[in-house]
């Protein structure tokens, strides 16, 4: 019998987007908290939905254990898990249900949930955990197992009779180095490496050094750790790193921080404490711009084993990223992936059409600086209100029909912008078919610049500009035509 079960509702094969990638992490919010509950003496058990295909599964699992709480507890570390894809809620309630039937103590603590916590109290949620949940989850459990009164708890919102409580949050932990390392041990890691290796991907396992972010991206929610930034130490993170290439044979990471080494000289720091172990590994990570540029950074990142970075390029119009409050400079994208490149790092844009006031230009822009600069990889959205944001605010009168996607390939305009849904779905094919050409075009002149360093996968996207030259040219004309049409 144990005295907790955690789970969580991110399944990724609702996605199909995501589980066609096939690079699926395990939940690394969720055994950070089962780590430090379980240090706290209590017993602990797993239900990992990540690779399921059914909610209802749940069910014989507690039936076998019986835990007296049931602890949803999502992977906040995750950002498709922040999107609130509608099916992942759904999936959400379901699992609440059972573990109410089955006399459990229901508590969740999710993004969503911290934004929406009185549709998971309906859905017969006892407690909902507002913010970072780890100390709020231990006093909340020890408080129940003494049969002591809640009302103090900070952090919690539940309900007295038809009324909703929301206590006052809970102030974000600074030394994150107080944590113990995450539950590792109570994932199936080999069935998360088959299915890496299934899509022919080197495994790679997520950790994080750091949580929140200062910046005020007026489209950013931080439902759970806020505008702070705080980090775990170089030497934390490097025997979290050992502890992971000893136990499971793994030696590529995704640092899964928002934004990773903000803390001045920390990733100079990192590089001395992997140095002085010994430890080499890959990684890649996401940052910003002006972050990159700073110091010697670029070069600290290479020497640790910098792999790639995913940037927050958003826009190449300089109106469209100050209206976002975004704090760069379209001049910094160009230089920092100009600086990347030349130390062969791998650089890949985050792209986010369909901001309030975008106009044809600004879009021109954007497809210049793509095809310009051309990235290593590509992620293209449309503009996505989450709840909490300014961004949100701003538009929050249009989402009548539909407040959430059902996936993240959904790209559906929640509000009312420069052109519609349809218009934005035929851009995203069009500007990828863009970037592949471009992409072709800039390998065809390394073929002849560095023939030594053209791999199989190089001479293949090659090739392929035959096919993006043509279908770029119709899906031009087919936009062009929407465009025309919705005027």
């Amino acid at each position: 019998m144990l005295d907790i079960v955690f789970s969580h509702s991110y399944f990724y094969k609702f996605d199909l987007k995501q589980w066609k990638n096939k690079t699926p992490y395990p939940p690394l919010g969720t055994i950070y908290a089962a780590s430090y509950l379980r240090e706290s003496g209590y017993k602990i058990g797993l239900y990992d939905t990540n690779l399921l295909n059914d909610p209802l599964g749940i069910k014989p699992y507690l039936e076998l254990h019986r835990p007296k709480l049931f602890v949803l507890y999502d992977d906040g570390f995750n950002y498709l898990t922040k999107m609130c894809l509608t099916t992942m809620r759904e999936a959400a309630f379901k699992m609440i249900k059972i573990a109410k039937d089955l006399g459990c103590t229901v508590v969740v603590c999710s993004s969503d949930s911290t934004d929406h916590y009185k549709k998971y109290l309906d859905a017969g949620g006892d407690f909902v955990i507002q913010g970072e949940g780890e100390i709020t989850l231990k006093e909340l459990v020890d408080t129940i197992e003494k049969g002591g009164d809640t009302v103090n708890i900070q952090g919690i919102v539940y309900k007295k009779g038809d009324e909703i409580i929301a206590n006052p949050k809970r102030a974000v932990l600074r030394d994150l180095d107080e944590l113990p390392l995450p539950a590792w041990d109570l994932v199936d890691i080999d069935s998360y490496r088959n299915v890496w290796e299934s899509g022919g991907n080197e495994f790679t396992l997520n950790l994080v050094t750091t949580r929140g972010c200062p910046y005020k991206c007026n489209w950013c929610a931080k439902p759970i750790y806020g505008n702070r930034y705080n980090s775990h130490s170089p030497k934390y993170v490097t025997k979290h790193i050992e502890y992971l290439k000893m136990n499971f044979n793994v030696s590529r990471f995704w640092m899964c921080d928002d934004i990773f080494g903000l803390k001045p000289n920390w990733v100079q720091q990192f590089n001395t404490e992997l140095k002085k172990e010994n430890l080499k590994i890959s990684y890649y990570i996401q940052s910003r711009v002006d972050l990159l540029l700073k110091g010697n950074t670029i070069d600290a990142l290479y020497e640790s084993g910098l792999e790639e970075v995913w940037v927050g390029a958003e826009s190449g119009s300089q109106a469209i990223l100050d209206a976002m409050d975004k704090g760069t400079t379209v001049e910094q994208i160009y230089k920092a992936t100009q600086l990347l490149k030349e130390k062969g790092v791998r650089v890949a844009f985050f792209i986010q059409f369909g901001y309030l006031g975008e106009t044809k230009e600004d879009i021109a822009k954007t497809i210049r600086m793509i095809k310009e600069l051309v990235p290593d990889n590509l992620g293209i959205s449309v503009s996505y209100p989450l709840p909490g944001t300014k961004f949100y605010d701003k538009v929050k009168d249009d989402l009548k029909l539909k407040a959430n996607w059902t996936d993240s390939d959904d790209l559906a305009m929640m509000f009312k912008g420069t052109f519609n849904s349809k218009y934005y779905k035929k851009l995203h094919r069009y500007v990828h078919k863009e970037y592949r050409k471009s992409q072709a075009i800039y390998l065809f002149k390394e073929l002849f610049r560095k023939p030594y360093k053209i791999s199989l996968s190089k001479l293949r996207s090659i090739m392929l500009y035959i096919y993006y030259a043509p279908s770029a040219y119709l899906s031009r004309f087919q936009l062009l035509h929407i465009q025309y049409n919705s005027n």
